[in-house]
């Protein structure tokens, strides 16, 4: 597919949530490497340990620390061109019949209501400029057409739900400008995937990375997975 796509990022900003380790902080490296200027958001701002990015408080189940995060940047910064929804979590891995709610509440406040949040505080900067992008980090344990069985029913219906976001995004703001992807960047050497995982963290970020860079009029409201459209 012939898009086109920032061959720099400089003079653009990023935030990247869950940006102190795994996949969200070799996004916000590639980012950075690329010229924008990351915001890496984490809930312990100190274990963000890049010298040549902006350290947030971001903490995706607080509505406040959320909103605290976009008003920074829109002082600081004065615009938001990339929001890269990356922090989440695994849950349990039981069937649904076998969880608490809590269990169920827990993933969905992370995975799901949080990225819902967050997208919503920084839609006004998202929306000042055409072409603002928002990734979704998703997993293919959410979509409807690769099987939903085998267990972790929160973290699945969670990044099924993110999908839901992701196509809602492109449908109600799409011609405003915004660019909206949900991706699956596999199974990642991650503290979640494990050390058995068979991709390493720069081929979980190729993806989601390639999807920060297109220009306005780019793809948007679809699910991907290496640099390729699948179903949702």
């Amino acid at each position: 597919m012939d898009i086109d796509r920032y061959d720099s990022l400089d003079g653009q900003v990023a935030l990247v949530t869950g940006a102190n380790r795994g996949i969200g902080a070799e996004v916000a490296a590639e980012l950075t490497a690329l010229g924008a200027t990351v915001y890496a958001g984490a809930r312990r701002p100190d274990d963000v340990m890049a010298d040549d990015q902006r350290p947030v408080e971001l903490d995706v189940t607080n509505d406040e620390s959320m909103r605290t995060a976009v008003e920074r940047i829109d002082e600081e910064a004065g615009r938001l061109d990339v929001l890269v929804n990356n922090a989440g979590i695994g849950g349990p891995s039981a069937a649904l019949h076998r969880l608490e709610p809590r269990d169920v509440d827990a993933v969905f406040d992370v995975n799901l209501r949080g990225p819902t949040i967050l997208t919503r505080f920084a839609l006004p900067l998202l929306l000042d400029r055409r072409g603002g992008r928002v990734v979704n980090l998703s997993s293919g344990m959410g979509a409807l057409g690769e099987g939903m069985s085998g267990g972790s029913a929160p973290y699945r219906i969670s990044k099924t739900g993110l999908n839901g976001l992701t196509a809602y995004l492109d449908g109600e703001y799409g011609d405003d400008g915004l660019l909206a992807n949900s991706v699956c960047p596999g199974w990642v050497r991650t503290d979640m995937g494990g050390p058995g995982a068979t991709r390493s963290l720069a081929e979980g970020a190729d993806t989601p990375v390639w999807l920060a860079t297109f220009r306005p009029g780019g793809p948007s409201g679809r699910f991907w997975r290496d640099r390729s459209v699948i179903d949702w």
